[in-house]
């Protein structure tokens, strides 16, 4: 707990600081008596610690912690080989809803990012990434537009969650070690 608090501390920058309780069950509650610096902190998701994700809400004092379910975390989504054609706002939100929610609280004007185009999406951390799209350009044409994470934790390279490791994947444990890296389905690509 000590080296979590170090550590955001740190990166957050916090003028007033923070106070943090240990919830149990793997839940920490930060304490901010700055709306501005949490808005900061949540325009500036996803967080990882020690190359896990953290996944970070806002707490509703009226709930109890054990209500709260940790399964969402935004994050920069790059949509690579599209045409230039086809480089607009609206396409990227569609094709980006095959990923998760859109983050429709961003400004959409700076979504082009040269070659590629990026969008906030809202991800459920326990199912795959979505690695890409089949898309139909004019005349009926196919063409595959594949999609990068920005600021990725670990992920599991076997199933594409997010929410354990390589070494904790059921598919792993039910090989009992058999599976050789080229049966993974996601890399360093991703």
């Amino acid at each position: 707990m000590e080296a979590i608090i170090r550590t955001f501390n740190t990166l957050w920058r916090s003028k007033n600081g923070f106070k943090v309780r240990n919830a149990g069950d793997h839940v920490m509650l930060f304490v901010f008596d700055n709306k501005e610096e949490v808005d900061k902190i949540f325009a500036a998701l996803p967080w990882s610690f020690d190359r896990h994700i953290m996944l970070i809400q806002r707490y509703e004092k009226k709930l109890h912690v054990r209500e709260l379910f940790f399964s969402h975390v935004a994050i920069w989504v790059q949509i690579h080989d599209i045409p230039a054609t086809f480089m607009t706002c609206e396409v990227a939100k569609e094709l980006c809803e095959n990923v998760g929610m859109v983050d429709r609280t961003i400004d959409f004007s700076d979504i082009v990012g040269g070659s590629f185009m990026r969008v906030r999406v809202v991800i459920d951390v326990a199912l795959p990434l979505c690695r890409g799209r089949l898309i139909t350009f004019d005349k009926g044409e196919e063409g595959w537009v594949s999609f990068k994470y920005e600021r990725l934790p670990n992920i599991c390279y076997w199933c594409g969650c997010l929410n354990h490791s390589d070494k904790d994947c059921d598919r792993w444990i039910e090989s009992d070690g058999s599976l050789k890296l080229e049966d993974r389905e996601y890399g360093l690509w991703i």
